[in-house]
């Protein structure tokens, strides 16, 4: 049997061209086991020795390389990098054939993450597909798994730790809370705004607006070009008393003289005055949360968004004044959502009323399911997830706070103009994870829970120079979900985590934005906890 073999890649030359070899060396040996199962495996696009990679690069050109596949024959898209997935989608949308999706299980060529995005894509499209990983592709259970995709064309994880929730199994008092706190939503209504839709070919961050409207939240779409002018209004004076403000807090900035390599203490500036017009901006627009997109728009024009993004997350964070002279929502998050997820930003607008209402922390962020071991140092007998944020997250979560965090350059290949992350270590504690997503054309919620656990400082450098170690990382334990039961449901790369204060305090959480979200007519899954 002939079995056809894509890989969707980044839309930046660079990443293609430095991921290039770990994604050759990963079909190189996918090629040779299916040879070894008697089958066929045949690249549906060439290696371009111009570019120097074989990436799918466009939706132009995954557009024509699809047209020339025949419809019915099956495909492999195989990834161990992050890929973005609209290079693909419109092909697989009208393929007939059986779909896998297939990726390696690395840190540092993040193939999980990349097929996560695809997977959540493929889901809200309504598109039929199969999804397999592995450490090692010459494993037993790998080859068990792709052998059974290949005779029937279909491969289905079994994932026991999703049920359904029953919203008559909370206590009265939190289903009270859930539902005023959905008559408000529904009464006053709540805006996101959207600094352009649609980041790195990730439909599924897209809501739909006619769902997102449902539930009592309106898009206020703005423009990138849009921040860029209102980050001309603010002054020199303003973006260094950014600065000052985190300096004070003993926050460290690791500066470099090669703004090409290093972080430069331009860079900071920058990104100082793109915090204070965000936050006008918010003001400006009523926006109770904002997402920006930067990566495809503003990355060549200004330094990384991801300093603003961790900022605009905590309570605890520089004060801006508005036109009037006033303080813009002093003693508040402006909640964003890195990568103008929106599926993030209604899940972090729930999540900060409930716990508002229930006086636990608010501070959230998504970060990527980026990757997972078991505890080297065997301080922690669980297996530990990798939560590892593109660039910030709010000081709040991590050990020591702002004194805790730093400031280092946005790695090159990926931001050009550079700019400083929000690193950290997240704090031990107990977090409700979460994840809003579509799917059958109606938004869906899976919650469950997790507690942060303190590894040794040198398994800590373990995980982040497999990873990237510019940015901040959350060791997680899941509860009641095993790895593969977790990748066999999850339908995106981005996972929300928030904290409560206890592990009780954890609990009512999650049960009380589970009856909120039912409220609102999300469909919610608990995973990894009954009621």
């Amino acid at each position: 049997m002939k079995i056809y073999l894509v890989a969707s890649g980044d839309s930046r030359l660079s990443a293609n061209q430095k991921c290039w070899p770990a994604q050759l060396e990963m079909e190189n040996q996918l090629c040779d086991l299916i040879a070894d199962m008697g089958h066929d495996l045949l690249r549906a696009h060439a290696y371009d020795p111009v570019e120097r990679h074989g990436f799918l690069c466009s939706q132009r050109q995954g557009m024509d390389v699809f047209a020339s596949m025949d419809p019915d024959i099956p495909v492999i898209v195989a990834e161990s990098v992050w890929q973005y997935s609209h290079h693909v989608l419109p092909g697989l949308s009208t393929h007939r054939g059986p779909i896998l999706t297939l990726a390696n299980w690395s840190g540092t060529w993040p193939g999980l993450v990349g097929m996560l995005n695809l997977n959540g894509s493929l889901t809200k499209a309504n598109i039929s597909y199969s999804t397999l990983w592995a450490e090692d592709f010459r494993s037993e259970d790998f080859r068990s798994a792709l052998q059974a995709w290949l005779q029937d064309g279909t491969y289905e994880h079994q994932t026991p730790h999703v049920s359904p929730f029953l919203p008559d199994r909370v206590e009265p008092e939190l289903v009270s809370v859930a539902a005023r706190l959905a008559e408000e939503l529904i009464r006053r209504k709540a805006i996101m705004g959207v600094f352009d839709e649609g980041c790195m070919g990730m439909f599924n961050a897209i809501i739909p607006d006619e769902l997102l409207h449902a539930t009592g939240v309106f898009k206020e779409r703005l423009s990138q070009s849009a921040l860029l002018a209102a980050m001309e209004q603010v002054s020199d004076v303003e973006a260094e008393e950014v600065v000052a403000w985190l300096e004070a807090r003993k926050f460290k900035f690791c500066y470099g003289s090669n703004p090409e390599e290093d972080l430069t203490p331009d860079q900071v500036l920058n990104q100082a005055k793109m915090y204070v017009a965000v936050c006008r901006m918010a003001d400006e627009f009523g926006c109770d949360a904002v997402g920006i997109q930067y990566q495809q728009g503003l990355k060549d024009m200004c330094c990384a968004s991801d300093l603003v993004e961790g900022l605009l997350n905590d309570t605890i964070r520089p004060p801006v004044h508005n036109a009037k002279g006033e303080v813009i929502r002093s003693g508040r998050a402006i909640l964003h959502f890195n990568e103008v997820d929106e599926c993030a930003g209604l899940d972090a607008l729930l999540i900060e009323r409930v716990h508002r209402a229930l006086h636990q922390p608010v501070e959230t962020t998504l970060h990527d399911l980026r990757w997972g071991d078991w505890d080297s140092s065997g301080t922690v007998q669980d297996y530990v997830w990798v939560f590892e944020i593109s660039g910030a997250a709010p000081a709040s979560h991590h050990i020591g706070g702002y004194a805790g965090s730093t400031g280092e350059r946005q790695p090159a290949m990926y931001f050009p103009k550079g700019g400083s992350t929000l690193k950290g270590i997240a704090r031990p504690g107990e977090i409700v994870w979460s994840r809003i997503f579509v799917a059958q054309g109606q938004l869906h919620l899976d919650i469950g829970r997790a507690r942060v656990v303190e590894l040794p400082e040198r398994e800590t450098q373990r995980r982040w120079h497999a990873t990237t170690p510019q940015w901040p990382i959350m060791h997680a334990v899941l509860q009641g979900i095993s790895r593969d039961q977790m990748m066999a449901r999850h339908k995106s790369n981005h996972i929300q985590v928030v904290y409560a204060t206890d592990a009780e305090a954890a609990d009512r959480c999650l049960r009380t934005r589970a009856a909120f979200a039912h409220q609102l007519g999300i469909q919610v899954h608990l995973c990894g906890v009954t009621l």
